[in-house]
């Protein structure tokens, strides 16, 4: 499972996920890069994972600006070489039943996911087929791209795309030794999952408790929620994997809640 020597870029890494995500590529020898919105965050989060003994950087970074997101990949380039691994980690949640769902708000999502998504794979791919040395893509999927909740049309829409994408980008990538994997976590109590809980419960018309219990873990088989370190060793098997016989796949880390 060792990265040494790879270069990887996480984004929306400053917390939760990713910068869980970031730590373990870097136990496990990955030269790590921090993109997130806020840079002084990315930086902050940079800089305790280089006390691990790896190189780090940290890039502002709006997944849904294309000039945002290619400068910050050149940049990368610039310090620390073409990226070997990249994870499109980036998201945001907007809950609403659909017929109150504000346009505004279904193209906001779909942006920082779907675009975010493309811009970042595709600003990897040409750093991977320039290096000529391949690469591991991450999508970071949910559930939600096998399933669907109420309250979650825009973002249970792009976790599906992002299963398409990937399996594009892994027939395409495969001449050139990329991998393309999805990611598909349940419930994570990161800040994107606590935000929901009283946003549901106000929906709904429940407490938060049942929210908690009824909605986002009744369909576990231990009524636990998935932790970042679930997810972050998923990532680690990915990315560590040696050959294209693991592309092109989604792999669902929920303890239970949807079993393929």
């Amino acid at each position: 499972m060792s990265l040494k020597g790879k270069n990887a870029i996480v984004t929306g890494a400053a917390s939760g996920l990713g910068k869980r995500i970031a730590e373990l590529f870097a136990d496990a020898g990955a030269n790590i890069v921090i993109a997130d919105l806020k840079l002084d965050a990315a930086q902050a989060t940079a800089d305790a994972i280089a006390r691990k003994g790896v190189k780090t950087m940290a890039v502002a970074m709006d997944v849904t600006d294309e000039s945002a997101v290619d400068r910050g990949f050149d940049a990368v380039q610039k310090q620390l070489g073409y990226v070997d691994i990249a994870v499109s980690n980036a998201g945001i949640q907007i809950v609403a039943p659909i017929q109150d769902f504000k346009f505004s708000d279904w193209k906001k999502l779909l942006a920082v996911h779907l675009d975010g998504g493309f811009l970042t794979s595709r600003a990897a791919v040409r750093q991977m087929i320039a290096s000529k040395r391949g690469g591991c893509i991450l999508f970071m999927g949910s559930v939600h791209s096998k399933e669907a909740s109420k309250l979650k049309s825009p973002y249970v829409t792009a976790k599906h795309g992002l299963e398409g994408l990937a399996k594009v980008i892994s027939k395409e990538g495969a001449p050139y030794g990329i991998r393309t994997n999805v990611i598909c976590p349940g419930f994570v109590r990161t800040p994107l999952v606590e935000k929901q809980i009283p946003e549901q419960a106000q929906e709904l018309g429940i407490s938060e408790a049942d929210v908690i219990k009824t909605v986002m873990l009744k369909d576990t088989v231990d009524g636990e929620f998935t932790t970042v370190d679930d997810v972050a060793q998923v990532a680690l098997t990915f990315a560590a994997f040696p050959s294209n016989a693991l592309t092109g796949q989604s792999l669902v880390v929920s303890h239970g809640w949807f079993m393929q």
